[in-house]
């Protein structure tokens, strides 16, 4: 359909047009002298008449131009749209085009270039049109999350806003996140129900440049359980602590990582949300800690669906010592050897059922100096392994045996035995031997729905204990074994929602003294972000 203004065109030439020829039949029968006047004028008009008909010729050429141009340019946005539509109506038409008839000729028309086009124009308008607004929504999120940086580099920001409410039985180390049994103190209530939200975290991760081919990443997370400040309710205000924090550089097959970071020689935990400031089970079996370190890792495809993993580094020395002083550093004993902890993993892993299938084994070695020329070699051996069973039921769980490793949990959080006064250079030490570890079993109930069985142990052997240690000498009561039990149940209604039910129980057993137990019932219900 033609614009309005070149209609308009066409008909200015068109009578212009008409004049020039009548013109022109006047001048061909020729003119009497005694109106030659007359003539002047009526050519004079018809010159005039000429150059407007040029000028609007020459001003229809250029839009006839600029209308080719526009639809060049529509034809050619025309095909893009088609392009992206072509696989959305693809999967949608998947299920009934592979069992349908064939599109007849009649459902195809052919415009004027002899291309076909659907005759259903209206429903691609449609899908173009939820197309729009989908990339639109997209656009808008982006906009939502994007964490302004003051470099050109991504940041994206993560965390998880999280309230507990517990109910204890029994006495614990710790009233909210228990980690072993404690008695009872005389006269004192056995229950006790509180909430916290001090296990709520934040991270930031940052994406920068690319580095001699690898890319570089670094991250920081935080949570709120550093302490209580000495304020009437101080236990609602609790503390930013740092739990990890490390710089990437990711190659193909090959990462170095260094900062404070969990430990990779016992890279997993159990499920619970009960307990995110320790990990579930840190006292009884599950190793871990928060610690410096630069490993260095390399997969190796052994085929299409198996990889083999290994991982090697250097961590600080600790050896579970608490800081002697609240603003200054001193070097405990594993830092007092003048050399680092050395750990190595190894994994294979391949998929099954849709899930992974690993199976790793580890090492660490650590030495440490406690003064006066007595030292201590502290190692460990570990295993690890998730094994899918059926697509909605997996196992995994982590098996160890050290001595001297309390460094990383291992002993109920304990490394040496003293024989005597701590305080005196000829008192003797022993590194403390210790086994443990704990399994799981997940049951995937639906997308949204798990549940959640674990059971974990760490022995200390008393065999090291009796006849040459005592609770007097060695800061406290010797536990022996701390054996531990959870059930939970966590329902996610949505990806950022979640909430979680656990049941949570704790057996210890010192070796001079008897048996503890405490029961908790803990409610979780968090926001991620």
């Amino acid at each position: 359909m033609k614009n309005p203004r070149t209609l308009a065109l066409w008909k200015s030439a068109m009578a212009a047009a008409f004049v020039l020829l009548s013109a022109c039949s006047v001048a061909q029968q020729g003119t009497p002298a005694t109106t030659s006047q007359p003539a002047d004028n009526s050519l004079r008009e018809l010159d005039s008449q000429v150059r407007e008909l040029r000028a609007v010729i020459e001003q229809m050429r250029t839009e006839n131009a600029q209308s080719r141009a526009e639809m060049q340019q529509l034809r050619q946005e025309l095909q893009d749209t088609r392009k992206l539509l072509a696989p959305l109506a693809a999967a949608a038409n998947a299920g009934p085009a592979a069992s349908g008839p064939a599109e007849s000729p009649a459902s195809v028309s052919r415009n004027p270039s002899g291309t076909e086009a659907p005759a259903d124009l209206g429903s691609r308008v449609q899908k173009l049109e939820e197309s729009t607004q989908l990339l639109g929504s997209k656009i808008d999120e982006q906009y939502q999350t994007k964490v302004e940086t003051a470099t050109k580099y991504r940041a994206r920001l993560s965390g998880i806003v999280l309230m507990n409410a517990f109910h204890n039985v029994g006495g614990s180390d710790n009233l909210d996140i228990p980690d072993y049994a404690q008695p009872v103190a005389p006269g004192s209530p056995q229950a006790s129900l509180g909430f916290t939200l001090r296990q709520s975290e934040i991270g930031l991760e940052v994406f920068g440049p690319t580095l001699a081919g690898a890319k570089t990443s670094a991250n920081v997370q935080f949570d709120f359980a550093g302490g209580f400040p000495s304020t009437p309710n101080g236990v609602n205000f609790g503390l930013v602590r740092l739990q990890t924090a490390s710089v990437r550089l990711d190659w193909q097959h090959t990462s170095v990582i260094g900062g404070q970071d969990s430990l990779f020689i016992s890279p997993l935990s159990p499920t619970s949300f009960a307990s995110l400031a320790t990990p579930a089970f840190a006292y009884a079996g599950n190793l871990w800690g928060w610690t410096p370190q630069l490993r260095l890792e390399h997969r190796f495809d052994l085929s299409d669906q198996q990889t083999l993993t290994w991982q090697g580094g250097i961590l600080d020395n600790l050896d579970w010592e608490p800081p002697y002083n609240s603003y200054y550093r001193n070097a405990t004993a594993g830092e007092q050897s003048g050399q680092p902890a050395y750990a190595m993993r190894t994994a294979w892993s391949r998929p099954v059922l849709d899930h992974p299938l690993i199976f790793g084994v580890a090492g660490y070695y650590g030495r440490q100096n406690w003064s006066w020329g007595r030292n201590v070699d502290a190692w460990a051996g570990m295993t690890d392994w998730q094994i899918p069973i059926l697509r909605r039921l997996a196992l995994s769980g982590e098996f160890y045996r050290g001595r001297g490793a309390g460094g990383l949990g291992a002993g109920v959080g304990r490394a040496v035995l003293f024989g005597g006064d701590p305080y005196y250079a000829a008192t003797s030490i022993r590194g403390l031997d210790s086994a443990g570890g704990w399994s799981q079993l997940k049951f995937q109930l639906t997308p949204k729905l798990e549940l959640n069985g674990v059971f974990a142990e760490d022995d200390a052997f008393a065999s090291d204990v009796r006849g040459f240690a005592t609770d007097a000498n060695n800061f406290g009561p010797i536990l022996g074994r701390n054996r531990g039990a959870l059930g939970n149940v966590v329902y996610r209604p949505r990806s950022d929602l979640l909430l979680s039910a656990e049941f949570r129980r704790l057996h210890t057993f010192p070796v001079y003294d008897s048996a503890s137990v405490t029961n908790q019932i803990n409610l979780s219900m968090g926001i991620l972000f």
